[in-house]
């Protein structure tokens, strides 16, 4: 089983801030609007001529009046894909509608304010949008205050009365702005708030997006990892035990015809590898499928056995020395159980490539600053080291550890295992 963890994802590429598009069934309802609103617009129109709103003033023919009312309306059916050339588009017809007296004064308001708001919520250059507004509404005002001069100016007594500093005529004017301020400024803060709106709840969903995007990764990293624990486990127990089950039964049948109470002892020690690895097994399947085990890592091992793995070795025709020094200190589960198996796999290598007088010595330092493990034997000038799955999970057990590992060759044979944990982390 590969110890390999998965290539991380690349990091979901964060697009800038921009509103969603306009979906079909928006585009549809955009050309429904248009068209309800060209109608309206000519019936206004039709209804404005028989009511007389310009008085006896001359008004443009019929004709003109539906060529006004499809320029009102029907740029609104790309009032989303280009909302600006739909809002000037608008906003000239309505000067010259109204400056060539067509009697439509209700649907051209209207689609004016619809089109403002829609250069606002649509438009994603800000700036753009920002400058198409204020150009209209600034031709707008320019527009109302001529009129108003022209209407001030204009040499007859009809009409609202002028007499006096604040007449029924200057009031009327005052109301035409202070409605034309509400009515653009209404349009634009509108459409800047259904902008704000939309890129809101497209940064929420960019997010959901990077976040489900995360989630999947990090499940994908913890069943790796669990994979990767599950095979050093394995590893551990199954190499120390066959290996030392292998020399064993070897031993036996060297002994076999010539000395058969050595036989039976070696068949002995088999049967107690055997037992023990099988115990060894129990337990890790225990505790992979126990939902609430105590740790992710937990196993009955402890530092304390240090001293009958060598004595099994030992027992297992490789003679191992023990010794502790320092003041022990209480070290994590996990620390401690990752001590155990990194010396029990070096034993496991000593004892597999050796030779057959291989001896090995482990010691145990506490001090001050940390915890060393230290694994040495003899044996076989070692040929350039390869990294087996053995080493590489010795690696990760140190890493886990918050330790560094030391695995090297020695000049006059053997190899030397090397761990150190802070007592920072080892505590």
């Amino acid at each position: 089983m590969s110890s390999r963890l998965p290539v991380e994802h690349p990091p979901v590429a964060t697009d800038p801030p921009r509103r969603d598009r306009p979906t079909a069934a928006d585009l549809r309802a955009d050309v429904w609007l248009a068209f309800a609103l060209l109608v309206g617009a000519i019936l206004s129109a039709a209804l404005g001529t028989v009511a007389g709103l310009y008085g006896d003033e001359a008004t443009p023919s019929v004709g003109w009046a539906l060529v006004y009312a499809a320029a009102l309306t029907m740029p609104l059916i790309f009032r989303r894909r280009y909302p600006e050339i739909a809002a000037i588009i608008i906003a000239l017809a309505f000067f010259v509608g109204v400056s060539a007296r067509i009697p439509e004064l209700y649907v051209s308001n209207i689609s004016l304010f619809i089109a403002v708001y829609s250069v606002g919520a649509w438009v994603d250059d800000r700036r753009r949008a920002m400058y198409v507004r204020i150009g209209i509404i600034v031709g707008m005002f320019l527009w109302l205050m001529v009129t108003t001069f022209q209407s001030a100016t204009a040499p007859t007594d009809e009409g609202l009365s002028r007499a006096g500093l604040f007449s029924p005529f200057v009031a009327f004017m005052l109301i035409q702005f202070l409605v034309n301020a509400a009515f653009f400024g209404g349009a634009y803060y509108m459409g800047d708030r259904a902008y704000a709106s939309a890129i809101a709840r497209f940064t929420l969903e960019q997010r959901t997006r990077e976040l489900e995007n995360e989630r999947e990764l990090t499940a994908a990293q913890a069943v790796a990892l669990d994979r990767v624990r599950i095979a050093r486990e394995l590893h551990d127990v199954v190499a120390h035990h066959v290996s030392a089950m292998g020399v064993q039964a070897g031993a036996a049948r060297a002994v076999m015809g010539r000395d058969p109470d050595a036989a039976a002892a070696a068949l002995n020690g088999i049967e107690a590898s055997a037992r023990s690895a099988l115990t060894e097994l129990r337990q890790l399947l225990e505790t992979l499928r126990t939902n609430d085990a105590e740790a992710p890592d937990a196993s009955t091992v402890r530092l304390t056995d240090l001293g009958a793995l060598a004595a099994h070795a030992t027992d297992n025709g490789m003679p191992t020395t023990f010794a502790v020094f320092g003041q022990p200190v209480e070290l994590a589960e996990v620390t401690q159980v990752n001590l155990y198996r990194i010396a029990q796999e070096a034993l496991t290598n000593a004892r597999r490539h050796g030779g057959p007088d291989v001896t090995a010595d482990v010691r145990l330092r506490y001090d001050e600053d940390g915890v060393e493990l230290e694994i040495t034997n003899t044996g076989r000038v070692a040929s350039p080291m390869r990294m087996g799955l053995g080493i590489v999970g010795m690696r990760e057990r140190a890493t886990a550890s918050g330790g560094t590992l030391d695995v090297s060759p020695r000049s006059r044979g053997g190899f030397l295992v090397r761990l150190r944990v802070p007592v920072r982390v080892a505590a």
